[in-house]
Parts: structure tokens; sequence; C-alpha cells
């Protein structure tokens, strides 16, 4: 029965993380579509722009990482966890980040 349900952890971790993932590639697969991606002014703007979904990928990897070493979950089994959720804050990021405007001194 143990490994049976181990079947079904993995199987929903990845089908959650795969969910994300998908998500994030088609909502900005029309973004590019429909020729609304986000475009800023500065070259420094527009890197950090094209930056935060890497961005948060890497955060949400060590967040987890750090998780791991406070709770009982496996270093194995919560860094696709930690990707797909920083994938998403990624990806929110950008979304927030590309609509506001930029400040000129």
């Amino acid at each position: 029965m143990s490994s049976a349900l181990e079947i079904v952890r993995i199987l929903l971790l990845i089908l959650i993380v795969a969910g994300i993932a998908v998500f994030v590639v088609l909502r900005m697969k029309h973004k590019y579509e429909k020729g609304a991606l986000g475009k800023k002014t500065s070259k420094g703007a527009q890197n950090l722009l094209d930056s935060l979904i890497p961005f948060g990928m890497m955060i949400g990897c060590i967040v987890a990482i750090l998780l791991s070493m406070v709770l009982p979950f496996s270093l194995l089994s919560i860094i696709p966890w930690g990707a797909g959720v920083g994938l998403l804050f990624g990806y929110f990021a950008y979304e927030i980040y590309s609509k506001m405007e930029e400040v000129h001194p």
C-alpha cells in the first residue's frame, strides 16, 4: 500500500509542476503572438524584465533547499515544487513589472 501511495505522490508532483509550466508557456506564447510582450525603454529595465522568470525559478529552488533543511521533506521531492512555484511567481512578477511605467528623473 505504501508503494502505491508513493507513486501517487510522485505523479501528483509531476502533474502540478507540469501544469504550472504549461500555463506559463501558453500565456507567454499567446502574448508573443498578440505582440503584447513587455517592452521597456532602457536596456537595464528590459534585461530585468527578461530575467524575472528565470530569477523566480532560481529563488524558488533556493527556498526549497532551505525548507528541506527545516521540514521533513526530501530534497529530491521538494526542488521541483520550488522550481514550479518560482516559475509561477516569476511570471506574475513579469506581468506586474511589464505594466509598470518607467520613471525618468
